[in-house]
This record gives structure tokens, C-alpha cells and sequence, in this order.
């Protein structure tokens, strides 16, 4: 007799084959029968009418500390992911120093988002080493599985102390001490090293953060620790300042490790063509032998901007500056006088709050025609017409006004200002990126960016959208939407055991919905440690969710279960 039987389900398996039903059941931690009629079981779950498919595997998120207090690890929990993967553009909290936690905890706050107050009480910091941090995350349960990759920025300042701070070039013995310890973290288990070299992440004061000038002697340098090892993934944040010499060592480094090299790709407003020349310098890279990858988004990385977020077009303003130490509820009330409301639109942006923000939020101050009105499900394609300018054109009132007064109703609405990824008024491009064999989906950020952004919710919208409804272009197979955030992201970095609907494979499974999917408007929570605020998004149409065979969520509420544990890399 089975553990469980999901009957009768429309099984989509995560290898991109068509949809077909069947049974599927588990024993154990393990996927036991796929398809066909399966004997009877201790719990038999009606899937009549409901897709089956593997455990969402998001390898882009930035759970460095929430994982070690955090055992629900919601956002991304809530829309069916089973493994989550962080340590992501060059950020974490390993190695570290006692005398370095304050300035780890800021650099992670000002790039990711992470309200500083809640890391500060939830870290425990009881390791030092990557290898120590692993063994720390080792030690809890959680719902579902995490697994890491070792970042830059926190390991250059382990090794280099101050000169890394002020961006002084690496020595020799430098990249040779740093290599050492990314040796240590992969054999102990990381999926990979990643690093950022992007204007768009900056410390808390405005300045550029430890890695950004790295010279490639001393990325090459550290990469050459891949040799080898059969096994882990070089990640890459960044601005491409020398397109070619930036493509040319990734090509160099895939081609001497045999390993993976991915980097962010974004479609950018103020270069347009630019991830066309990109791609087409990946498909050259991969002519040469070397595995070069572009980690896309599979919607448009857009900023939420309300009176309760971190950003809106009005906390630039001087006056505004002074309502941010008020309650939420005072901080409306204040808006709403029209006094106040006069002072506001009659003042120009603080340059100096303008520069402390990433370079295309700078874009908030003339970008009016990119910001939207959030309705209720939530649109990530909208039309330039629903935009704040083309109401403001339809209309006696300025943009600012127009703006101003929508988002003064009430700490309920939002404003969607898609900074990357829309420079065409819709999404073609990410379409296109989609149907390209040499991307891989990531880029949901879950955990990250706790108060402007909330795109753990992306797993979840590439079916809504990109197979069901989208509607202002074409839309793109349900079988490769599920293939694209399962067996593709878990074959990529190495998750050998899950990632399909497969006899032997772990038993991570979701039984969804399809055609009542349906995302929630983003909601302000305080309830990270110390009362951190955070936006999250919620999600209907799972009705269970598996981890290791266990379900951890039904019908859309976490059951307490705490099958998850911390995945270590090993080679195929």
C-alpha cells in the first residue's frame, strides 16, 4: 500500500512532454509510479481536473538570513516552490568576521532590501566560515529544502578587511586565499559562487559595493576553483561596462572549468538592443564550448511604489521626508490635507536622495508613463494608455497630481513601475527570451526587496500569464512553463534528485488549479523580526503542495510540517 495516490490528475512532469493523466504516487520521500492506475494508498487525493507537477525549484532568491529563523520561508513557500536557492548576486552572510556582522547587515538591507532591525535580531550568527554557515542552516527543518552559493562581496572583505570596503585591487595571495575558501565552500556543499559588478547595487551610503571593480584576474582567479570538481555555477550581476571583455572571460572560464557561467539579463530602457547583443554573444560563447547562460525574469522586475513601500515618487521630496516617521494612518491623513499636498507637488526631487538610488529607479523622476495604476488581480502587461501620463493626459491635472492623488486614498494602493523588462510597452521580449534555449528562468528575488518588490509570486504567474492568459501577445506551452522552473533550473545547478515527475525522483509535487490560479493583490506585513515590514502576495489555486513527500501545504495554508532541509551539492 502507497503512502499517498493523487488520482487521475492532468500530469505535466517537468521534462516539457505533453500533458497527459494518470496517477502518481509517493512512498516515503519518493516518487514511486507516474501515469497509469497505482494500488491502493493510505491517503488518496482527487485530482480530477487539476494539474500535477513537480515542486517549483526557484534558484534566485536571497533567504540568506530569513532561512536560518524563518521555518515557513513564505513568500515563496505560498506559490508551490519546494527549493530555493540563495547566495545569489554576490550578497549573504558568509564568511564573516564578529567585526564585520554590522556592515554584512547594512550591505544586504541597502542592495536586497532586508529591513536591517529584523536581520540584526534574527541572525545568530553562530559560524564564521561558508562551510560553519552551511552546518548553521543544517541544523533547523524547515517546509521546504534551501541550498547556497557563495558570495563575493562578504568573502573578499573576509579576506581583505578594509581594502576590499574601499575597493583596492586584489593581490595575488588575495585571489589565491579567496580561491582557497570557495574550494572549502563547494566540497562542503554550495551550488556555486556569484558576484556583482552593477551600478544598481550600492551600500548604504551610495557607494559601490566591495566587488564591483574586481579586476578578471582576480574573478578567473577565484573560478579556477570549479577545476575539477564536476559540479557547481559561476553567477555574474552585471553592467557589462566592456561587453566583450566581460563575455570573453566567461567564455574563458567555462571553457578551462567545464563548468557553468550565468549572468542577469534584463531588458533595459535605456539601451534597448542591448540583450539582443548579449545573446548573441552567449550563442557565440556556446559555439566555443563554454557553457555561458543568461538567468532571465520571466516578467518585468517592477517597483512597487504606494505610502507604505520603501519608494513613490514623492518620497524623493523634501517634505515628504518628514512624513516617513509617522504612522502609517497619520502619514494619509497628512497627505490628504491640501496644504500639504500643495508643498509636495511644488518641490522639486533631493538630488541627493535621487543618488542614493539604484540607476533605474533614478528613472522615477521622469517616468510617468511607466507607472500604473495596480488593479485587482494584479496586470503585468498593462497598456501605456492605463498609465499615470495618459490619465494625466485624459485629464486637467499633471502627472504628479494625478499620482499623488491616487496613491493618497489609502495605504492599499500601489503604483506599478516596471524599472527593467518593459521597454516595449509589453512583453515580447521576455517572450522571446523564453523560447531561447540558452536562458534559464530566475530573478523572482524571493526574500528580497522587502518593501519595493515581491516577484516570489513569478512561479506562480508563468502559468497564469504566460499559459492562460495573457492576451496582448502570444503565450507560451503550460508544458514549458513547468519545464522551465523544474527540470530546467534543477538540471542547470546540479538538484540531480527532483526537478520531474519520475519514478526515484523526490517526491515534491503541487496539485494545482489551472484555470483558478489567481494572484492577490501585494499586501505590507510587519511581521518579520523586530516588526520588519515586508510585501507579500498570495496565491489561489494550489490545493497541496509535497515536499519529500509530506505535505506542507493544503489549499493554500501551511500545514506546520518540516520535511525541508538544507541541500549540499555534490557532483552527478
Amino acid at each position: 500500500m502507497h503512502d499517498t495516490v493523487i488520482r487521475g490528475g492532468t500530469i505535466v512532469d517537468g521534462t516539457g512532454a505533453a500533458a497527459y493523466t494518470g496517477d502518481v504516487a509517493l512512498d516515503g520521500q519518493t516518487i514511486v509510479q507516474v501515469g497509469g492506475k497505482a494500488g491502493p494508498a493510505k491517503r488518496e487525493i482527487d485530482a480530477n481536473g487539476l494539474l500535477v507537477t513537480p515542486g517549483w525549484v526557484d534558484v534566485h532568491t536571497h533567504y540568506d538570513g530569513q532561512a536560518t529563523w524563518d521555518s515557513e520561508l513564505a513568500p515563496s513557500s505560498w506559490h508551490g516552490v519546494t527549493t530555493i536557492l540563495f547566495g545569489n548576486c554576490g550578497v549573504g552572510f558568509a564568511p564573516a568576521r564578529n567585526e564585520d556582522h554590522s556592515a554584512l547587515i547594512g550591505l544586504m538591507e541597502s542592495i536586497e532590501e532586508i529591513p536591517g532591525i529584523a536581520l540584526a535580531d534574527g541572525l545568530k550568527w553562530n559560524w564564521e566560515t561558508f562551510p560553519q554557515y552551511l552546518d548553521a542552516l543544517d541544523q533547523m527543518k524547515r517546509s521546504i529544502d534551501v541550498a547556497a552559493q557563495i558570495p563575493h562581496h562578504p568573502l573578499r572583505v573576509y579576506v581583505m578587511g578594509d581594502r576590499a570596503i574601499n575597493r583596492e585591487p586584489a593581490s595575488a595571495e588575495d585571489i589565491a586565499a579567496m580561491r582557497d575558501h570557495v574550494v572549502a565552500g563547494l566540497k562542503a556543499g554550495a551550488f556555486g559562487f556569484t558576484t556583482s559588478r552593477t551600478n544598481s547595487h550600492k551600500t548604504p551610503t551610495g557607494d559601490m559595493v566591495p566587488g564591483r571593480y574586481s579586476e578578471v584576474d582576480e574573478l578567473l582567479g577565484i573560478g579556477s576553483a570549479f577545476k575539477g570538481l564536476g559540479y557547481g555555477a559561476f553567477g555574474v550581476n552585471s553592467d557589462f561596462d566592456d561587453e566583450a571583455e566581460e563575455l570573453a572571460w566567461m567564455t574563458k572560464f567555462g571553457k578551462e572549468t567545464g563548468r557553468p557561467v550565468w549572468f542577469l539579463l534584463t531588458d533595459r530602457p535605456t539601451d534597448i538592443t542591448r540583450w539582443k547583443r548579449l545573446m548573441q554573444g552567449v550563442h557565440k560563447a556556446r559555439s566555443e564550448g563554454a557553457m555561458v547562460t543568461a538567468q532571465i525574469a520571466g516578467r518585468p522586475v517592477g517597483v512597487m511604489l504606494g505610502i507604505d513601500t520603501a519608494l513613490n515618487p514623492f518620497s524623493i521630496r523634501p517634505s515628504y521626508q518628514a512624513l516617513l516617521q509617522l504612522p502609517v494612518a497619520e502619514r494619509i491623513k497628512r497627505m490628504q490635507d491640501p496644504a500639504f499636498r500643495a508643498q509636495v507637488l511644488a518641490e522639486a526631487p533631493s538630488p541627493a536622495l535621487l543618488h542614493r538610488l539604484s540607476q533605474f529607479r533614478q528613472l522615477i523622476t521622469t517616468s510617468w508613463h511607466r507607472m500604473f495604476p495596480m488593479g485587482d488581480p494584479p496586470n503585468y502587461e498593462p497598456e501605456e494608455k492605463d498609465s499615470i501620463a495618459a490619465i494625466a493626459a485624459r485629464s486637467n491635472h499633471s502627472p504628479d497630481e494625478v499620482a499623488y492623488d491616487y496613491l493618497a486614498q489609502g495605504a492599499d494602493k500601489f503604483l506599478f513601475f516596471p524599472i527593467v523588462g518593459y521597454s516595449a510597452d509589453n512583453l515580447d521580449v521576455i517572450h522571446a527570451m523564453l523560447n531561447d534555449d540558452a536562458t534559464i528562468l530566475g530573478l523572482s528575488d524571493g526574500g528580497a526587496h522587502c518593501s519595493s518588490i515581491v516577484d516570489a509570486s513569478v512561479p506562480s504567474w508563468m502559468l497564469i500569464h504566460w499559459a492562460r492568459d495573457r492576451s496582448r501577445g502570444p503565450r507560451l506551452p503550460l508544458e514549458l512553463m513547468v519545464k522551465r522552473q523544474t527540470s530546467e533550473t534543477a538540471d542547470f545547478f546540479g538538484f540531480h534528485d527532483r526537478g520531474r515527475l519520475a519514478v526515484g525522483k523526490k517526491a515534491d509535487v503541487n496539485v494545482i488549479d489551472f484555470q483558478k490560479l489567481r494572484l492577490h493583490v501585494p499586501e505590507v506585513r510587519y511581521d518579520l523580526p523586530m516588526q520588519g515590514r515586508r510585501l507579500v502576495q498570495r496565491v489561489d489555486g494550489y490545493h497541496h503542495t509535497f515536499c519529500a513527500g509530506t505535505e506542507v501545504f493544503a489549499n493554500g495554508i501551511y500545514t506546520g510540517a518540516t520535511p525541508g532541509r538544507l541541500v549540499r551539492a555534490r557532483a552527478g
